[in-house]
């Protein structure tokens, strides 16, 4: 591995550290959910680990298979990649995606058990925070950067707003159809029960007539 891989290795540890991690067996696939705007920029970070670094690996080459699949549960993108690494993908519609992650193997399954551990992060933005920057660049430009960065997450935070009202109202609505069907069986339900009501009594006369009884 070159020096440049090495830092970015180095770099995605950094990163990684404070994102969230799971464990992942080895030919497992797992998935999260994410609640994202549309025409939103995603970008993930991944590092693909042992669960115990002690231990030795059985499997120098695994990589990890990224598919996300939109609201609809369609393929938006399923592309193989190294132990450690970076995707990209734009939401076309809001809603709940499906990022899910499987680890390759070229062991039989029967063999294939070793456990480990994916860190990763996801950011929002095209100008997400990237992990391979030159940290020697000029302190104006990392702060320029670092605006864009900003600005991009306001934006998302007001896309997932946007987006949030619309369930909101979608909610609302689903909610009032509901409560005027409640309203008209309760309606229709009682007017049984008075008509039926109405009919015995009125049975009940006719029986007392019929036998001289009134």
């Amino acid at each position: 591995m070159g020096l440049r891989g090495t830092g970015f290795l180095l770099q995605s540890y950094l990163m990684l550290a404070a994102a969230m991690y799971f464990d992942l067996g080895e030919q497992e696939e797992k998935c999260i959910i994410e609640e994202i705007p549309e025409d939103m920029l995603v970008t993930g970070y991944f590092l693909l680990e042992p669960w115990d670094m002690k231990t030795f690996t059985h499997s120098p080459h695994l990589g990890v298979t990224v598919t996300v699949r939109d609201p609809n549960h369609e393929v938006l993108m399923s592309k193989r990649y190294g132990k450690f690494s970076k995707f990209t993908f734009t939401a076309h519609a809001s809603g709940q995606h499906y990022l899910c992650f499987q680890t390759n193997s070229t062991r039989f399954a029967v063999f294939a058990g070793e456990r480990l551990k994916l860190h990763l992060d996801i950011q929002m933005g095209e100008h997400s925070i990237n992990p391979t920057a030159d940290r020697t660049k000029d302190h104006l430009e990392t702060l320029e950067n670092s605006l864009r960065h900003l600005i991009d997450q306001m934006i998302y935070i007001t896309k997932h707003q946007e987006y949030q009202r619309e369930k909101e109202e979608t909610f609302r609505q689903i909610s009032e159809d509901t409560n005027g069907k409640v309203l008209w069986w309760a309606v229709v339900q009682t007017s049984i029960l008075l008509s039926v009501g109405f009919w015995q009594m009125k049975r009940l006369k006719d029986f007392f007539i019929a036998k001289k009884l009134v």
